[in-house]
């Protein structure tokens, strides 16, 4: 009777093994797919931290915001072409974003930023709250010390006319894109550990599953926490870059006409993919307490010494 509870016990170990070798298998997956999200313009775009919609920057209300307030440059350049902008809130083939050289969305990823066009038009649908595809234009090189900053593009392809005071770019987005600077970086960086120990975790699990020993046992147990705990960290980092992000931009970008929404697919695929840790971590747990239970020892123990009750 006692060696047929060992070898069922020792089913039941295998099997769990099989469960966190799956679990790790998944959240491998997860994690690279939330690190290399937007690599490419045909790469899992909807994987954004966040989406910034500039298709209608400088639209204020029911009319577009040429003054600068002052009679500067803008005005004498601008202001006689106002309805002409205006205009352009009903014209379904393009959009203010547009009559300013910039795109209208940048979608954030972990590594790289990606811009493009909505499509028919960002401004229409925004007026009228209808359904726009998104057509990727260009995707920024892979950079782990990424960080997308808004103000430096935005500035970089407005034309030679216009700044952003003459858009009235509130400096508190500025403020926040350097607020978040750091929490970025560290980000990635933690991601990059997750997914080194979630590999190793995986090759663990399945060594788990031909072998038994208390040593696997806590080896396994360590690799789980430790990707289990940095999958976490960068989670709720990249929860709070997104959620401080969003909500600085929406709280001063309205004024000017910007808006930003969260990646809600890329927030779950982080969190499940921390879940999935969790769960192999317990397991590993469950594994190493039932074979310390098992007949006083180990099973394998229990097996090989051919020990009974």
């Amino acid at each position: 009777m006692a060696d047929d509870a060992s070898v069922q016990l020792l089913d039941i170990m295998r099997l769990s093994g099989v469960l966190t070798l799956t679990c790790c298998i998944a959240a491998l997956i997860l994690s690279f797919l939330c690190l290399f999200a937007g690599s490419r313009r045909s790469v899992l775009q909807n994987g954004d931290l966040l989406t910034l919609n500039t298709s209608r920057l400088g639209y204020l209300g029911e009319s577009f915001n040429t003054s600068d307030g002052d009679g500067g440059l803008l005005d004498s350049l601008l202001n006689n072409a106002q309805g002409e902008l205006n205009d352009l809130i009903n014209d379904a083939t393009t959009d203010i974003a547009s009559a300013l050289n910039i795109s209208d969305y940048y979608s954030v990823h972990l590594m790289n930023y990606c811009e493009g066009m909505y499509e028919p038009n960002g401004t229409v649908a925004a007026e009228n709250g209808t359904e726009v595809d998104k057509n990727t234009t260009y995707c920024s090189p892979r950079n782990a010390l990424f960080h997308f900053n808004v103000t430096d593009i935005v500035a970089s392809v407005l034309p030679d006319e216009i700044d952003l005071s003459d858009l009235n770019w509130p400096d508190a987005i500025t403020d926040a894109q350097n607020t978040i600077r750091t929490a970025s970086i560290a980000t990635v960086v933690l991601y990059i550990i997750g997914i080194v120990f979630t590999g190793l975790a995986l090759f663990g699990a399945l060594f788990s599953i031909f072998t038994d020993g208390r040593l696997s046992a806590c080896l396994n147990i360590l690799l789980d926490f430790i990707a289990f705990l940095a999958l976490t960290t960068g989670s709720v980092l990249a929860t709070v870059v997104i959620v401080k992000a969003v909500n600085a931009f929406n709280n001063y970008g309205e004024d000017i006409g910007i808006s930003a929404t969260k990646g809600k697919v890329f927030l779950g695929m982080t969190w499940a993919a921390a879940g999935l840790m969790f769960v192999a971590t317990v397991v590993s747990i469950v594994q190493l307490v039932i074979g310390r239970k098992s007949s006083g020892g180990y099973i394998s123990h229990t097996r090989e010494k051919g020990f009974s009750k």
